[in-house]
């Protein structure tokens, strides 16, 4: 954590920590009310110009209750985090309808594994310079299009484990006219076959209008525990064209969006132009004035 306000203020900004930082209670970082009344007074304060959250890992859907989003909404402001910082993602944006962004949370960004570009690309983000082309990985520039095509519409989505969790909930997320943007981490080929065919089967992917896959970390073969013949027997690869090439529309997979070296942030909610002939991302819309 320290790594990273010391990284922070080396860029010429001052940090100010929630008063429940350091708290733990178990697997989670501490009470669930708790976190949420943190996150309600930093959206509320008026020194706090963006809000980035510690990390991901698991629990940030049990602050969704006591989330103030009348608050929210009243004071917007970037909000950076990803993995398990999808549900507040979802969440913040079917109440308020407010951008967030998908990037590194506090202890990433001051992480002796953070790279160059990653710190650079969140800064060009928070900043308003990242309109154009989302940058491919600097390490292998290769990015898949499954389906070609080209359409233009808000990109919404993140973990997909976490997508998953939002179902049944009063905030689901809601895809209807938007490009499905998800990635995970460790997540063998038969999980997400089985995460792609909740998704579908319960009518979210009738309304998309394209799909990007990021960076699928550890998901080819990425199941440790020790696994029979048949479920080995289909690459990721195959699972995401079972599923994704019936859509009918544009589908690029590979950009490093994810749990990878690399993290280019992206802001969510706003609009973008996916040229899967292109094999393109670009941004279109700010998401300082959605």
């Amino acid at each position: 954590m320290l790594r990273g306000v010391e990284w922070w203020e080396s860029q010429g900004y001052r940090v100010k920590l929630a008063p429940h930082v350091y708290a733990r209670d178990d697997y989670v970082a501490g009470n669930a009310r708790d976190r949420a009344e943190d996150l309600n007074a930093l959206f509320a304060d008026p020194e706090v110009d963006a809000v980035q959250a510690l990390q991901g890992g698991y629990g940030s859907a049990q602050t969704i209750p006591h989330l103030d989003f009348d608050a929210i909404a009243a004071n917007p402001k970037p909000f950076v985090g990803f993995s398990d910082i999808t549900a507040l993602h979802v969440a913040i944006h079917r109440r308020t309808e407010l951008s967030t962004f998908y990037g590194n949370g506090l202890i990433g960004v001051g992480s002796a594994e953070a790279t160059g570009f990653t710190r650079e690309r969140l800064l060009a983000v928070l900043r308003n310079e990242a309109r154009g082309e989302v940058p491919r990985s600097p390490d292998d520039p290769y990015v898949r299009a499954i389906n070609g095509g080209t359409v233009t519409a808000p990109l919404l989505g993140g973990c997909l484990w976490l997508l998953m969790q939002t179902m049944g909930t009063p905030w689901e997320i809601s895809l209807d006219g938007a490009i499905l943007f998800f990635e995970d981490y460790k997540a063998p080929p038969y999980y997400v076959d089985g995460m792609l065919t909740q998704l579908q089967l319960a009518g979210k992917l009738e309304g998309v209008v394209g799909v990007v896959v990021g960076e699928m970390k550890d998901c080819d073969w990425g199941d440790l525990r020790p696994a029979s013949d048949w479920a080995r027997s289909r690459s990721l690869e195959d699972v995401l064209e079972e599923h994704l090439e019936p859509l009918g529309v544009p589908v690029l997979y590979g950009l490093p969006l994810g749990h990878g070296k690399h993290l280019a942030s992206i802001p969510l909610g706003v609009r973008y132009t996916l040229d899967a002939d292109r094999r393109t991302l670009t941004l279109d819309e700010s998401p300082f004035d959605a």
